[in-house]
């Protein structure tokens, strides 16, 4: 049974995007296809203790789900011409390409035309990264919740009114044609980096990393780069994912314990990866038109390219951090600028930063920001005050590994 329940869940988060957006493209119901798409992976418990796991989890998972929903639409009049095209599809006796090649066919792929979907101006920007979140990377919502720092009752409202509004507006599911593409890009890029995210530090579950969640971020990021080479931000991004992802190998020990940055094993990098993204964020600085990404990819570059932890130029990156304020005024670019300047001036003056953001409260119930106060209070010795800080921290943290480093971290200071 345990190796089932693996399979499955191995399946949901590798699959799940695909059986999802091939569903939504079929069915042009967002409720249904995630109905019937959790309806397969629920059948899979069963069917495959007792036949066994298929050879390939996703096209069975995608047959079973659009199966299911063929019977629905059979149920509900209104569905006739609905149904017509999923008998069309049900004809089709090769489920969709699994071997995850990598060419240009990629850019009609129903999970960039989700994206590009989800991404459509007429949506408010949080919605369209709240709503590809949920739909292509299987996020629940208390997840993206977290992930944008809001009331969970918030973001079910915000998905709600998102997919109503796809519906009633008649939004195509589709790539745009190439001249409406940068519209679409800011809401599509925040997707691709965000799916990133909650794969390169999870903020819930076992686990620090979901790999598949990175590849697929990075291979997105790839069709984006295709679809518009001559776009910096695009490329700026791809860069930041490939200089992020050249240390994801080192981020956990064999344990699945967290390593910080300042004690990974850097000879074990990859460098290829950090060289192209390297190059990437070259090609994209050439083209005069600084962003965010490019900003957060230069950051990215100063840590890899440096030697030893001890040789980063922290000063770099706090004047980066305070470049990159000027294109997203949050308070977590804020809290990151403090921790390079407590690096580069020392304790006390990032402490004096998190004082001022602790005041304002933008960051209350997130757990970094006393996690970052009490490794700068741990750094300059205060170890009574970093306890309570760790404290509030492991109050706040969502995910396990995250959790066992700062329970770590408070064991240190109080045997200090």
């Amino acid at each position: 049974m345990n190796d089932v329940e693996e399979a499955v869940a191995a399946a949901f988060r590798e699959e799940w995007g695909q059986v999802v957006a091939t569903l939504i493209r079929v069915t042009g119901d967002w409720d249904l296809a995630e109905e019937c798409a959790q309806d397969a992976f629920a059948r899979a418990l069963d069917r495959w203790r007792r036949d066994g796991v298929p050879s390939r989890p996703g096209a069975w998972l995608t047959t079973t789900a659009r199966n299911r929903a063929l019977d629905v639409l059979r149920r509900e009049a209104a569905g006739a011409a609905k149904l017509r095209e999923a008998a069309v599809l049900a004809r089709d006796e090769g489920p969709y390409d699994q071997d995850g090649s990598d060419d240009e066919s990629e850019v009609g792929d129903d999970r960039l035309r989700l994206i590009f979907t989800c991404c459509h101006p007429a949506l408010p920007i949080e919605a369209r990264v709240a709503l590809t979140l949920r739909t292509l990377a299987g996020l629940t919502t208390p997840e993206i919740a977290r992930a944008f720092l809001v009331p969970e009752a918030t973001m079910a409202q915000r998905l709600v009114r998102a997919k109503r509004k796809i519906r009633n507006a008649g939004i195509p599911y589709r790539v745009p044609p190439a001249h409406l593409l940068p519209e679409r890009t800011t809401g599509v890029l925040g997707v691709v980096y965000l799916l990133f995210n909650e794969g390169y530090a999870a903020t819930s579950g076992a686990d620090l990393l979901r790999t598949n969640l990175c590849a697929e971020a990075l291979r997105l990021a790839r069709v984006l780069a295709r679809l518009m080479p001559d776009e910096p931000e695009v490329l700026g991004l791809l860069a930041l994912l490939l200089l992020h992802d050249a240390r994801r190998g080192t981020r956990v020990d064999a344990a699945g314990e967290l390593v910080t940055l300042e004690d990974q094993d850097r000879t074990a990098w990859d460098r290829a990866a950090a060289d192209e993204g390297a190059a990437l964020l070259e090609t994209a600085l050439r083209r005069g038109r600084p962003g965010p990404y490019q900003i957060q990819a230069a950051i990215a570059a100063c840590h890899t390219t440096a030697a030893t932890a001890e040789e980063t130029d922290w000063a770099d990156i706090a004047a980066l951090y305070r470049e990159l304020a000027r294109f997203v005024p949050s308070a977590v670019v804020r809290l990151n600028r403090a921790v390079a300047v407590g690096m580069a001036e020392g304790p006390e003056a990032g402490l004096a930063l998190v004082a001022e953001l602790e005041g304002e409260g933008e960051l209350d119930g997130y757990h970094l920001l006393p996690a970052t106060r009490a490794d700068l209070l741990r750094r300059g010795g205060r170890t009574a005050e970093a306890v309570q800080a760790y404290g509030r921290a492991l109050e706040l943290v969502e995910n396990e590994a995250e959790r066992r480093f700062l329970e770590r971290r408070l064991a240190e200071c109080r045997s200090a």
